[in-house]
């Protein structure tokens, strides 16, 4: 890395490089010597540790490095290779955070990655997502008369904020949901205390704070929920339903109001194994053909529903015919992970094992890949959550 320290020497700014390092530009003993653009596009190209390493050479890298415009050119080069997280508790309930690359098309079976230790959090209770490289959940704080807070993580910086506590009578039956506001290019995190209760905080700004905001329909939310183009999506059942999950929940981080889809068209109770995703950023429930939240090397198929049109309740639906080879691969009961693009659904174990493996499955073609994880054996028999699409993200917490 050394030779970006050819890049702080004095010259004169350009008008870009007085407009991304504005609050240094009269230090001309930090000037760059390269056009800022040539500067970012090097910076571009280190790994996430070395920007943070270089975010402490002097005040101009700081002020560049932090900018809003190479957080975006960072993130946008992230996700042209996303990757899968793995997301596990070890008996001590700490949280270990692991990333592999994500393969869009394995050539074979035998296809194998590595993972990569990113991050380990303490006290983990519960685990409400991942969106744009961040992550949240909850942790027990304090020792003899414990709480649960919300902590918003960013597992590939390592860093961690813990967002205040919130005064509310209800202490139970609460669901957290981490979105990001692609206009305003923020986070924002949603609680729902017993559907009687919502409240919105942003991140970013100088003093947290929670803001009431209006639902007009009570309801019981769930820990299913995804974020797509800036709506927080989550499956949520009315107080009095007897069918069970009966609607979709949908929250504009623009404008934090809130809207309501009707699942009656489904003509049935949402399977346990529903698992909300991303298709074409439209909202998509995905499902197994069996009534529970596992997929056994017994399911048929899958069942995806595509919403089309939020605002008159209109579902598209698809459904996937598994080949018979499908019993040869499946081994130990699976849970959907989600898709990658329109073509491939993603499962992976509910525990971890040694081996480890996902497997794709190819919705055109009818092709079932199953791809080897090594470096996760220390976690062997523990819980394993997995997220796709995971991309790094520098944004400060």
């Amino acid at each position: 890395m050394s030779f970006l320290f050819l890049l702080h020497r004095p010259k004169r700014h350009s008008a870009m490089s007085r407009r991304v390092t504005r609050s240094t530009t009269r230090l001309d003993r930090n000037s760059l010597t390269l056009p800022v653009e040539v500067v970012i596009e090097i910076f571009l190209r280190l790994p996430l540790n070395s920007i943070a390493t270089c975010r402490c050479v002097c005040k101009l890298w700081s002020s560049l490095l932090r900018s809003q415009d190479f957080t975006d050119s960072f993130l946008t080069k992230s996700c042209a290779r996303p990757q899968l997280l793995f997301a596990c508790s070890d008996y001590r309930h700490e949280i270990h955070f692991l990333s592999s690359p994500q393969p869009e098309n394995p050539e074979d079976n035998s296809h194998v990655v590595a993972s990569n230790h990113l991050a380990r959090f303490p006290t983990s209770y519960g685990l409400f997502g991942c969106t744009n490289g961040f992550f949240c959940y909850g942790a027990n704080q304090g020792k003899n008369k414990a709480v649960i807070v919300t902590v918003v993580c960013n597992p590939s910086t390592g860093q961690s904020l813990t967002l205040p506590r919130l005064n509310s009578k209800e202490r139970y039956r609460v669901e957290n949901y981490l979105g990001y506001d692609p206009v305003a290019k923020v986070f924002k995190v949603l609680s729902v205390f017993d559907g009687k209760e919502h409240h919105v905080l942003t991140l970013g700004t100088k003093k947290l704070s929670w803001r009431v905001v209006e639902c007009s329909i009570p309801h019981y939310s769930s820990r299913k929920g995804i974020c797509i183009s800036g709506v927080l999506y989550y499956i949520a059942a009315e107080p009095r339903s007897s069918t069970g999950e009966s609607m979709v929940v949908c929250f504009d981080l623009g404008t934090e109001k809130f809207s309501f889809v009707n699942l009656s068209r489904l003509k049935r109770a949402l399977p346990q194994s529903t698992t909300l995703v991303n298709y074409n950023d439209r909202l998509g429930l995905l499902m197994a053909s069996e009534d529970t939240c596992y997929v056994f090397r017994t399911c048929k198929r899958f069942k995806l529903w595509v919403l089309r049109d939020a605002a008159k309740h209109e579902w598209s639906k698809y459904v996937y015919v598994l080949p018979p080879l499908w019993k040869d691969v499946i081994v130990d009961r699976m849970c959907i992970a989600g898709m990658v693009g329109t073509k491939e659904i993603v499962l992976a174990p509910w525990f971890q094992y040694v081996p480890s493996y996902v497997i794709y499955y190819n919705v055109e073609s009818k092709t079932i890949r199953k791809v080897g994880i090594q470096g996760m054996e220390a976690l062997q028999g523990r819980r394993l959550n997995t997220y796709l699409n995971y991309v790094e993200n520098v944004k400060l917490l």
